[in-house]
């Protein structure tokens, strides 16, 4: 596990920082003697004529390439950014996109799916290329830095994901050497600010929560969590080909590290929203609605996903419907009391788990576990025996699962 994670952060911080520390006005060092309303989120503009990742015009005619992307459309917004390839053949732009594109394929997969690595590594490494050839013409090429470093460390992270440790670390190497690189740039766009914000914020989170990690962090700059959000919050609002990505990584620290449920549930809310077909975005505004106690707007969302799940359409997997089948199981059994209808979910529940081998994720066990005590309400004492033995076994000995199934089977020894 140890080493995993020490991989993992090497992996993960120069895809983190994309273009951390590229604004050389920006100096972390006297950041620490100022106040956070004293600091500007955006440096200065600078030189930016002749980037093509900051092309307004571009933007405009891209703007529904991307919203087809985050709403899996994934053909028409590869189209898209194929027109802009034969266009611009020379640029890294086009490549990353098309890259991020399959990198999408996998996220809802919770990473697991391996049949868009090929595309997801071939475009990577085109990227790479093209950016490589900008950067050795000119190495003030700050755009080529960035697509050098972000190219990198999307590569690394997948690796790591994999566990090809050689190569994460290979590419996690290269990607800190072009951030290091990128240093003297000087006043940059929201897009360039979204890999500082996320670096203020995980290095400082990497050092709280891992601390035998802390002596790899000292070759790392300094980070500023609370900095690191307000950035977020601002490239969320103003990035174009960040924004997006902002607010998916801004919803997910609020949730599951800085426990700021309700910001987190109207982020979830607006990317669901807006992009009412990514089955990511919709679970993860299920799952918000579900633990705030939102069981009507849960349950609609709950079974749209379980309906485009059985249309088959893009992204919609095994784990949305287990996110989905369990929701809908407590709603029946503790709102409408439908016994009936909530084993059925949990049923579900289950079998979308085994199917990509998640038997020790929590909606799994706590399927078994609720199945259980309704069989003991029901009287089915038989089952109920059954389902509690599962959980048993399954489940740790610490936990309030485990104590309650050992003291039904307990009670119920002889029956």
């Amino acid at each position: 596990m140890k080493k995993f994670l020490f991989m993992a952060v090497l992996a993960a911080l120069p895809f983190l920082s994309m273009a951390q520390q590229q604004n050389a006005q920006i100096d972390t060092t006297a950041m620490r003697h100022i106040t956070l309303d004293s600091i500007d989120v955006m440096p200065s503009a600078g030189n930016i004529k002749g980037m093509l990742l900051l092309d307004v015009d571009l933007q405009y005619e891209l703007e529904g390439a991307l919203d087809n992307l985050y709403n899996f459309k994934y053909a028409t917004a590869e189209k898209q950014f194929k027109s802009i390839k034969r266009r611009y053949p020379e640029h890294p732009l086009p490549y990353f996109l098309l890259g991020l594109s399959n990198w999408w394929k996998i996220v809802p997969t919770n990473i697991q799916t391996l049949q868009y690595d090929d595309l997801f590594f071939a475009y990577m490494d085109s990227t790479i290329q093209k950016a490589e050839k900008l950067y050795k013409k000119d190495s003030k090429n700050f755009e080529a830095a960035f697509f050098l470093s972000a190219a990198y460390g999307f590569t690394g992270r997948l690796h790591s994901e994999r566990s090809n440790w050689r190569k994460a670390t290979v590419a996690s190497k290269r990607a800190l050497e072009y951030l290091e690189k990128a240093k003297a740039g000087n006043g940059l766009s929201p897009e360039f600010l979204f890999g500082e914000a996320l670096f203020n914020y995980y290095a400082v989170w990497i050092h709280e929560n891992y601390k035998f990690l802390r002596p790899v962090l000292m070759f790392f700059p300094d980070g500023d969590k609370r900095l690191g959000l307000k950035q977020l919050r601002f490239v969320a609002d103003n990035g174009f080909y960040t924004g997006p990505e902002s607010k998916f990584f801004l919803m997910k620290i609020l949730a599951n590290e800085e426990n700021n449920l309700g910001e987190a549930l109207v982020l979830s809310r607006d990317l669901a929203t807006k992009y009412p077909d990514n089955a990511y975005f919709q679970r993860f505004y299920a799952r918000l609605l579900f633990v705030q106690g939102h069981f009507t707007a849960a349950e609609q969302v709950s079974m749209d996903i379980l309906n485009k799940l059985q249309k088959q359409m893009p992204g919609y997997e095994p784990i949305s419907g287990r996110y989905a089948s369990y929701i809908l199981a407590y709603i029946n059994q503790h709102k409408y009391r439908d016994l009936a209808q909530a084993k059925e979910y949990y049923q579900r529940s289950i079998m979308f788990a085994e199917m990509t081998g998640e038997r020790d994720s929590g909606y799994f066990l706590n399927s078994y576990l609720n199945l259980a005590r309704i069989s003991s309400q029901e009287k089915d004492t038989a089952k109920a025996k059954h389902y509690y033995t599962i959980v048993m076994n399954a489940m740790d000995k610490k936990s309030a699962g485990y104590k309650e199934a050992k003291e039904y089977l307990k009670k119920n020894k002889r029956s």
